[in-house]
């Protein structure tokens, strides 16, 4: 049984980027762990569950049927430290995403960001979306460059990031902007060519890929590395990771 690592944070992950691959690896038979930095048992950013603005923005109802399975299974109950990890003792790292505050807790971990550069180091499979390619972007190899330096990818787009913030600043203030600045901007900062490297994907706002559509969602795959920009790629973003493991399993 292959093992994938999801990191998290305590509480405000986006729903359907966890929740959506985990039912899928599970589905294919394969072992998901996952870590908290004190061991504490993780919980998703509650206004994707209800709605984020006058029940618009939120997950859709198929991820979270998905994550009320999840809450209740042995593996979200019983989660390891991220201390605890080491690059070895797993087959592949997944790299979750959400923009609300809770998140920075995982995003900024200097512990996350040791363990990321450990499976970088590696020839395993790793997977980041959205707010996750952050924690990619953040990560340094042994010559003190971002892991992400040569590869090709995707995260949360600019256009996005803005529109939702704009959208739901006069009631929610800052909660779709998780740091000064956007995602797009520091991922793309650690990469040696920008223009080259990284790939913004199709403009859309709405449109949300599914178990059987993939036409609206979009990834990017470099080698091991597996890169997707929001919520609406988790099903082929999984997919992707998938086809992955079976290659290198």
């Amino acid at each position: 049984m292959t093992a994938v690592l999801f990191p998290l944070p305590d509480h405000d992950f986006d729903v359907t980027e966890v929740a959506v691959p985990w039912k899928l690896l599970r589905e294919a038979g394969h072992e998901v762990v996952f870590a908290t930095e004190a061991g504490a048992i993780p919980a998703c950013d509650p206004l994707l569950l209800t709605g984020v603005l006058f029940g618009k923005l939120g997950a859709r109802p198929e991820p979270i049927a998905f994550y009320r399975e999840l809450e209740a299974s042995a593996e979200l109950r019983a989660p390891r430290r991220w201390a605890d990890c080491r690059a070895e003792d797993f087959d592949a790292l997944f790299l979750a995403g959400g923009h609300a505050p809770g998140m920075r807790q995982y995003l900024g971990s200097e512990v996350v960001h040791r363990l990321t550069a450990a499976f970088f180091a590696t020839p395993k499979p790793i997977a980041a979306i959205c707010h996750g390619v952050l924690v990619a972007a953040r990560s340094q190899g042994a010559d003190g460059a971002s892991v992400l330096r040569g590869a090709r990818t995707t995260c949360l787009p600019k256009y996005m990031e803005r529109s939702a913030y704009l959208l739901t600043f006069w009631k929610l203030g800052r909660y779709y902007r998780t740091y000064p600045m956007y995602v797009e901007d520091e991922v793309k900062a650690a990469l040696a060519d920008a223009g080259k490297q990284f790939v913004r994907g199709p403009r859309t706002l709405s449109a949300r890929g599914t178990r059987d559509d993939d036409g609206p969602a979009f990834v990017v795959e470099d080698g091991r590395y597996v890169s997707a920009r929001w919520p609406g790629d988790a099903y082929a973003f999984s997919a992707a990771l998938l086809r992955l493991l079976a290659r290198t399993g």
